[in-house]
């Protein structure tokens, strides 16, 4: 997986998670590339004056329909780095997802989850189980979820984090719900069965996804509203119909 020259740019913590995301796919998933339309894996752009630069890199496995990493800067003011994991509806998995934003030499938004998408929205109990265990992480500056936000598990981490030290503990965290996700895949059989309701929960996280307005507004500057609609229902959180 070679390093991209947009990735050389953009602020070290997004750098690393980049990284990290990509290593740990790279050791435990069969990786294989996924369709993503030519026109959508670079993009350019401008925005408010400044040029907008996204890349985006998506893969397949036999447990996901798509791991998608987005990396994105607009001038010299925003670095993003965006990641969800779309586990295949044959496999009962939560939605793996984290966001960084930054700019300006420091970090102002971080999260991560492994959100549930079965019908009582909890995660399975060997997930709790291991998440349980990682190592203590204390963060300075907690942030408030968004009003869309009850997607999310009890163990999201959504902070501002507090110089390097805190980024660094943020990215060891990702790496650590990473591994367990990726683990709990492999172990996990198809269960084909629960299609529905798998897709009914993936839907519901997708469709809370699409409420971002922040992502949405800085699209629609950039490209118009109809692209930044077609970005984002099928870029950013494309749903598999039945």
């Amino acid at each position: 997986m070679p390093t991209s020259t947009l990735r050389e740019q953009l602020q070290p913590a997004i750098r690393q998670l980049a990284d990290t995301i990509e290593s740990v796919w790279q050791q435990h998933l069969e990786l294989s590339p996924y369709p993503l339309p030519a026109e959508l894996g670079y993009v350019e752009g401008r925005l408010e004056g400044e040029r907008l630069t996204i890349e985006n890199r998506c893969y397949q496995t036999p447990q996901f329909r798509k791991l998608h990493l987005e990396l994105a800067k607009v001038g010299t003011g925003l670095d993003i780095l965006h990641c969800v994991m779309f586990p295949h509806p044959n496999y009962a998995l939560p939605m793996f997802g984290t966001d960084l934003v930054g700019g300006r030499g420091q970090i102002s938004a971080a999260i991560a989850d492994l959100s549930p998408t079965n019908r009582d929205r909890t995660l399975p109990d060997n997930y709790q189980t291991q998440l349980q265990q990682l190592p203590a992480a204390h963060f300075s500056q907690p942030r408030e979820l968004p009003p869309w936000g009850d997607i999310f598990s009890g163990f999201c981490l959504f902070i501002r984090p507090n110089g390097a030290s805190e980024e660094t503990a943020f990215v060891a965290r990702v790496k650590g719900f990473l591994e367990i996700h990726c683990q709990q895949a492999i172990a996990t059989p198809p269960t084909p069965n629960q299609r529905a309701e798998i897709l009914a929960g993936q839907k519901y996280y997708c469709t809370k996804q699409q409420q971002n307005d922040k992502t949405r507004r800085v699209l629609e500057k950039a490209f118009g509203d109809a692209w930044a609609n077609h970005y984002m229902t099928t870029v950013l959180f494309d749903v598999v119909e039945e």
